[in-house]
């Protein structure tokens, strides 16, 4: 067998540490948030992230001055906090109730086992998708609340769900670039009709 030449030595114990990450990452595959698969079935945090990195491979031509990378690293890291205290649904967070702070000391606590540098590469993309830092970030918000509004449009919800809600979410974070007005008027016309339906 060939040896691999595009490879970086590790020391056992950083790979322990990696792994140690992913066995405590792993808990998102079981946080549910308030979203429902087309079977009805609660969508997973993992899900949401998996879905929102697809939507910026899916996406990517059409932000051709991003670090698309870091974009997915983004996306893929912006949630990781919520494996310990769980996701907060929008309609129930208030911005005073201390989210941001217990998702960065649950990630901080997750992220221990990894190397120095992983450990702050990881906490660094999920500050910076936090405060909207970058161009990358910026995009990351927004393609979160709209792949959120996307599952719930597309969702088996339960009969009193609140359709009418999204209609405002993240509406900050989904103007000032017209591909993602775009998605956002789509979404918004789709939520109205469910919005409809589900009132009559």
């Amino acid at each position: 067998m060939e040896t691999w030449s595009f490879f970086r030595p590790a020391r056992r114990s950083e790979i322990q540490g990696v792994l140690a990450f992913l066995r405590e990452a792993e808990r998102l595959k079981d946080v549910t948030r308030t979203a429902f698969t087309s079977q009805g079935r609660p969508e997973s945090v993992a899900a949401h992230s998996w879905r929102l990195s697809l939507m910026c491979l899916l996406l990517a031509d059409h932000f051709p001055g991003l670090d698309f990378a870091r974009l997915v690293k983004i996306c893929i890291v912006h949630d990781l906090g919520e494996a310990i205290g769980g996701d907060v649904p929008a309609i129930a967070q208030d911005p005073d109730d201390g989210k941001a702070e217990r998702e960065r000391r649950d990630l901080d606590t997750i992220a221990r086992p990894l190397s120095g540098r992983l450990r702050r590469e990881i906490l660094s993309l999920w500050d910076e998708y936090e405060a909207a830092a970058t161009p990358e970030a910026v995009v990351a918000k927004a393609l979160d609340k709209l792949e959120t509004i996307l599952q719930h449009n597309q969702g088996a919800n339960p009969e009193d769900f609140d359709y009418r809600f999204n209609l405002e979410y993240g509406k900050r974070y989904t103007t000032g670039n017209a591909v993602i007005e775009i998605i956002r008027e789509i979404l918004d016309t789709e939520t109205e009709a469910r919005a409809r339906d589900a009132e009559s």
